[in-house]
């Protein structure tokens, strides 16, 4: 059985996943773009090639993750928009927690090990769990309405 509000879920959900894949290929372009530019170059930046490694991790994962879902897009019944909505706001729940282990990393590599590459890292996961529950919570929005 379609509700009448379905076709409206839908649309949301696969401009979420459409912003989700742009915003993938885009961290995975920038931080692919910076390790080849800092390993080509002679200028080495352990900061640096971390952040983009992230990047580029986070990126790779966001893609597939968009396109897999953008696949198998397809109205919802209740239950299946209940089930999204729940989805949605685990993922927000998932990714504070990356930005507060994201935090960790940066400080602790900044203020106990000293190790830039650490600091790198940890910023590459803060930007990454920020962009993805911004993400999250405009689709989260949308749902509620």
């Amino acid at each position: 059985m379609n509700f009448m509000w379905a076709d409206t879920l839908l649309a949301a959900e696969r401009a979420h996943l459409l912003r989700l894949l742009l915003w993938g290929g885009a961290s995975l372009a920038v931080g692919t773009a910076v390790v080849v530019l800092l390993r080509a170059g002679r200028q080495r930046s352990a900061l640096l090639d971390q952040f983009g490694l992230q990047n580029a991790a986070w990126g790779t994962a966001e893609v597939l993750v968009a396109a897999v879902g953008l696949r198998s897009l397809a109205l919802r019944d209740l239950a299946g928009a209940t089930r999204l909505d729940r989805m949605v706001w685990f993922s927000i729940g998932l990714e504070t927690g990356a930005v507060l282990l994201g935090v960790t990393l940066a400080v602790v590599g900044r203020r106990v090990v000293r190790r830039a590459g650490l600091v790198g890292a940890g910023l590459g996961v803060i930007l990454q769990g920020v962009s993805l529950a911004i993400l999250d919570l405009v689709l989260a929005a949308r749902i509620s309405r």
